[in-house]
């Protein structure tokens, strides 16, 4: 089946507004290139277990990979160190208050094995595009008045697909995205879709799950 995979032929999208099955990805995830950033498309790619990822001056690149890392919010693990920050108010919360200041720290912020940044100007607009429509939503984390932290993602009602997130002093990302589950966790939601591996998501509860079981509890 490995094998199978390896020689599966790429999709290119056209202007239709659809996708191979996920089922058709390569072994790294990759399951199409090209298409636009429009909203019809992008909603219909997170509806199924699809998002963007690629570099600036590159074709549009799909992803679905198998395993795919999810976080159910009542499994969120929370340190006796985050929980004394929690207690003491270190740091103040708010929703949806300055995305775009958000989104242009999370574009902007070095990260580790990184050498420039998958958000480019044209997801820019495009996830713009979307927080004007109601779906894409951010949580900003302040301290002494100052942005020092937040994250963003695309809210579909029933899961959270988380797409970035940054700080600026130590721990207000966590802080972001415990308050983020637990706040999921209130409302019902499934899971936060984290899409790929890291340690830092997997130290805070997320997990690895077969992608067929997360397009069956995504659409579900």
């Amino acid at each position: 089946m490995e094998k199978d995979r390896k020689n599966l032929p790429l999709s290119f999208l056209g202007d239709r507004l659809e996708f191979p099955p996920v089922e058709t990805a390569n072994e790294d995830g990759l399951l199409a290139v090209g298409g636009d950033l429009s909203p019809e498309r992008l909603l219909l790619a997170y509806k199924n277990g699809i998002f963007p990822w690629f570099n600036e001056d590159a074709l549009i690149m799909w992803w679905s990979p198998d395993p795919r890392m999810v976080l159910f919010p009542k499994r969120i693990k929370i340190s006796k160190s985050m929980r004394k920050i929690i207690r003491n108010g270190d740091f103040t919360l708010t929703h949806n208050t300055c995305f775009d200041e958000v989104l242009e720290k999370c574009a902007k912020i070095q990260r580790k094995g990184q050498d420039g940044t998958w958000i480019t100007n044209n997801m820019k607009a495009a996830y713009r595009a979307l927080f004007e429509l109601g779906f894409a939503k951010s949580i900003e984390v302040w301290q002494d008045d100052k942005l020092v932290g937040g994250l963003y993602g695309i809210d579909l009602g029933h899961v959270f697909c988380g797409e970035s997130m940054f700080s600026s002093v130590a721990n207000a990302s966590k802080f972001a995205f415990i308050q983020l589950a637990a706040t999921l966790e209130e409302e019902n939601y499934r899971f936060i879709d984290c899409q790929m591996h890291t340690d830092h998501l997997e130290s805070l509860g997320a997990e690895l799950i077969p992608r067929d079981a997360f397009i069956r509890i995504l659409k579900g």
